[in-house]
């Protein structure tokens, strides 16, 4: 039994911690999972959709084609239709794409012979959706494009290939022609599986259709007086 006179022991000190403190920390760790989660989506490749392309709908499409141009010889205003299967089978045998691991094409007319200069671990950044820039930025070699057609949209697949990384971007939108270039209005668009927001989307799309380098490959030819996706085809009237 203690007595009067006992002095009393000091408590231990206390270990509190602030709530500033807890709350940097928390911070701190949702960030490096918001980018962690960001660049699995930026990065996970999605399967193409399953569009035919086969010689004989190539012949077919070559074949329209050049009916189109011997009217046009004879005075007349004919009118161009792809179905699905023979614009995707004209793009295969006309784009020069990467379709293998030795480099990136190289006709320096494609947009697929401009060097990428944007990491995809550095194009995230702490944002939970890719920016303006970072779609903009999209500089590398085009090793894929696929192209469906459903009522008045298309949905156009392509395949980048990012300092030997697959990355795929998804753009669906409607297509058109205005004063003489071809025109695309964008509806939604995924880059991997990680969706693109609309304004930034916008503002993309319209970067790369006015930037100089670009302005040129999208002028129509001159005998196009307007182009437009209908009934799942791609129609082309000319004068």
């Amino acid at each position: 039994m203690a007595t009067p006179n006992q002095p009393t022991l000091p408590s231990p000190p206390s270990h509190h911690v602030s709530s500033w403190v807890w709350a940097f920390r928390c911070l701190r760790w949702s960030t490096y999972l918001a980018v962690l989660v960001t660049l699995i989506l930026l990065l996970h490749k999605k399967d193409p959709p399953p569009v035919q392309v086969s010689p004989q709908a190539a012949a077919r499409a070559e074949e329209k084609v050049e009916q189109v141009q011997q009217s046009l010889a004879q005075g007349e205003k004919p009118t161009l239709r792809l179905d699905e299967a023979e614009l995707n089978s004209y793009l295969a045998s006309h784009l020069n794409l990467a379709q293998t691991a030795n480099g990136p094409a190289s006709s320096p007319s494609s947009p697929s012979a401009q060097p990428s200069s944007a990491d995809p671990s550095a194009a995230v950044g702490t944002s939970d959706s890719p920016s303006a820039s970072d779609v903009d930025q999209m500089r590398s070699s085009v090793k894929d494009v696929k192209v469906q057609m459903e009522g008045d949209r298309v949905k156009a697949y392509v395949v980048f290939d990012v300092h030997g990384k697959d990355m795929t971007l998804e753009l669906v939108g409607k297509l058109g022609a205005e004063d003489g270039f071809l025109k695309f209005e964008p509806i939604s668009g995924q880059l991997g599986a990680l969706p693109i927001p609309q304004s930034t989307l916008e503002t993309a799309v319209q970067r790369l259709m006015d930037s100089p380098e670009n302005r040129e490959k999208l002028r129509l030819p001159s005998d196009v007086s307007e182009m437009h996706i209908e009934n799942g085809q791609l129609v082309a009237t000319y004068h």
